[in-house]
C-alpha cells in the first residue's frame, strides 16, 4: 500500500510567484496590493465625517470590479525606538537628563509589557483574472499543438497585456483613494515579500519590524 504524501507548506500558499510588483497565484489569477493610510473620523466635524464617507462611497459605486480591503493588526514594535533611547542615554554627559532618560525608557518598557500596543495597517488587493477571449480557427484549431517559440511569444503577450489592464486598475484605486484624502501605495517585490512572510509567519511579527510606505520609520519614531 502506497503511503500518502504528507503536504508540505508550500500546498497551503496560494501564492506561485511575485513579479514585477505582481501577485500570481497558483490559479493563475493576478494580484496587485496598495497599502493605504488612515483616517481619524473622531477627529473630524460632523460635516467632514459625511464628506468623507460620501467621498468613499462615490469611490466605491465607481469600480466596476471587485476589491478586497484588509485590516492586518500587529503587535507594536518598540524594540528599535528603545536601542534609539539608549544610545542617546549613553551619549548623554548631563547626569540629570541621563537619569530622565532611563527613566523615561523603563516607562516605555512597562507600559508596552502591560498594555497590547498594535498597530494597523490597510490594504487593498485588486485582483485580475484573464480570459481568453479570441476565437479558435476551426474544429480542430483546439487540438494543434503549437509550436514552442510561438507559444512563449503568445503567453509573453498575454502577460503584458493582463499586467497592464491589472495596473490599470490598481491605478484607478490609488486615485480614488487619494481624492478620499487617503495616501495609497501599490506594494513593490520587497514590499510583498516581506508582507507575506509575515502573513505566513504570525510568531516573528512582534520581533520584525516591517518598513512599508506610510508607516512611520524608527526614525520618525525617535
Amino acid at each position: 500500500m502506497a503511503k500518502s504524501k504528507t503536504p508540505s507548506t508550500q500546498d497551503f500558499i496560494a501564492v506561485k510567484d511575485i513579479d514585477n510588483d505582481v501577485v500570481i497565484l497558483k490559479s493563475g489569477g493576478l494580484r496587485q496590493v496598495v497599502i493605504v493610510s488612515g483616517i481619524n473620523l473622531d477627529l473630524k466635524s460632523e460635516e467632514e465625517k459625511n464628506s468623507v464617507l460620501g467621498l468613499y462611497q462615490r469611490f466605491l459605486n465607481s469600480l466596476d470590479f471587485p476589491i478586497q480591503i484588509l485590516v492586518h493588526s500587529r503587535k507594536f514594535n518598540i524594540e528599535s525606538y528603545i536601542k534609539n533611547v539608549e544610545e542617546r542615554e549613553k551619549l548623554e554627559i548631563n547626569e540629570l537628563l541621563k537619569n530622565q532618560i532611563f527613566e523615561y525608557k523603563q516607562f516605555i518598557k512597562t507600559f508596552v509589557e502591560q498594555n497590547d500596543i498594535m498597530t494597523k495597517m490597510f490594504l487593498v488587493v485588486i485582483p485580475f483574472t484573464s480570459v481568453n477571449l479570441i476565437p479558435k480557427k476551426g474544429l480542430f484549431g483546439f487540438f494543434k499543438k503549437k509550436s514552442p517559440s510561438v507559444e512563449t511569444d503568445l503567453n509573453s503577450q498575454e502577460k503584458e497585456i493582463d499586467y497592464r489592464q491589472l495596473r490599470q486598475r490598481t491605478d484607478q484605486v490609488i486615485d480614488g483613494l487619494q481624492s478620499i484624502g487617503l495616501r495609497a501605495v501599490a506594494l513593490n517585490n520587497e514590499e510583498l515579500t516581506e508582507l507575506f512572510y509575515n502573513f505566513y509567519n504570525p510568531e516573528t511579527i512582534s520581533k520584525e519590524k516591517l518598513n512599508l510606505p506610510g508607516e512611520p520609520t524608527s526614525a520618525d519614531q525617535g
